[in-house]
């Protein structure tokens, strides 16, 4: 009898849909640890889209910096759930991100979440997932323990495509109502991020709306490999490229505290 060794079910991934109360369904892939310390939901930058199949595969975006180490964060002792887009939409756009809709539907994970272990969950996110990680942070915050914002977007009029987002939030992720959120938050940037909408000296601007959170940090990291796309991609000093550990361990540590 072949005796599977029991590593290779530490972590168990598979692809839950629930339904929010506007009636769609939001995918998210699900990895659960053995005895989880917290749970945490990641919300990927660009357009938000994992085009998660059936098995659990990511056909859209895996080269996103949470896309692509989710993995690290279960090991690290976290639930996670890496959530992709509504099942009425093609992307999640950055006035999307930041909608009551938005929020409610990333409500019905939560609770699902809920239900399956007694254990603080906080909201991750990295680049355009940062409005997602904030907005929902700050109109859910009684269900949240905290939020972690990398790579977060302050320039949005840097990209074409966020024109609409510019117009309603000139200074990005740090026009939100920061100031409202009273749960620890957590802001990472690499020094050396060369996207011109997510510049590594905004993180002050943003620690310093933050007023009534009761603990900030900032975590500049530094290195990591040569560009394998664009400034603004994954693959790229924006996506921790080569420094994965780092970023991932930052996060777990601040959320250990």
């Amino acid at each position: 009898v072949m005796v599977q060794p029991v590593q290779a079910f530490a972590n168990t991934k598979e692809v839950i849909k629930v339904k929010s109360k506007r009636g769609v369904s939001i995918p998210f892939l699900l990895t659960v640890p053995d005895n989880p310390k917290a749970s945490v939901i990641l919300f990927i930058g660009g357009n938000g889209l994992l085009k998660l199949s059936s098995s659990g595969d990511i056909r859209e975006g895996k080269n996103i910096f949470l896309a692509r180490e989710y993995k690290k964060f279960a090991d690290q002792g976290f639930m996670v759930a890496l959530v992709d887009v509504a099942s009425d939409m093609k992307e999640s756009k950055g006035t999307f991100r930041i909608s009551d809709d938005h929020a409610n539907d990333i409500f019905a994970v939560i609770d699902y979440l809920r239900k399956k272990a007694d254990i603080p969950i906080w909201l991750v996110g990295t680049s355009m997932g940062s409005f997602s990680a904030a907005s929902v942070g700050i109109k859910k915050q009684q269900l949240v323990a905290g939020i972690v914002l990398t790579s977060s977007v302050t320039r949005p009029a840097e990209e074409k495509s966020l024109k609409k987002l510019t117009a309603k939030l000139p200074d990005g992720v740090a026009s939100l109502n920061l100031n409202k959120f009273k749960k620890p938050a957590l802001i990472v940037s690499h020094a050396e991020d060369n996207c011109k909408a997510s510049p590594p000296a905004d993180a002050a601007k943003l620690k310093s709306k933050l007023s009534n959170s009761p603990r900030v940090e900032v975590v500049l990291l530094k290195g990591g490999k040569a560009r394998k796309s664009g400034e603004c991609e994954g693959l790229a000093k924006h996506g921790f490229y080569g420094i994965e550990m780092d970023a991932v361990k930052a996060i777990a540590d601040f959320i250990k505290k």
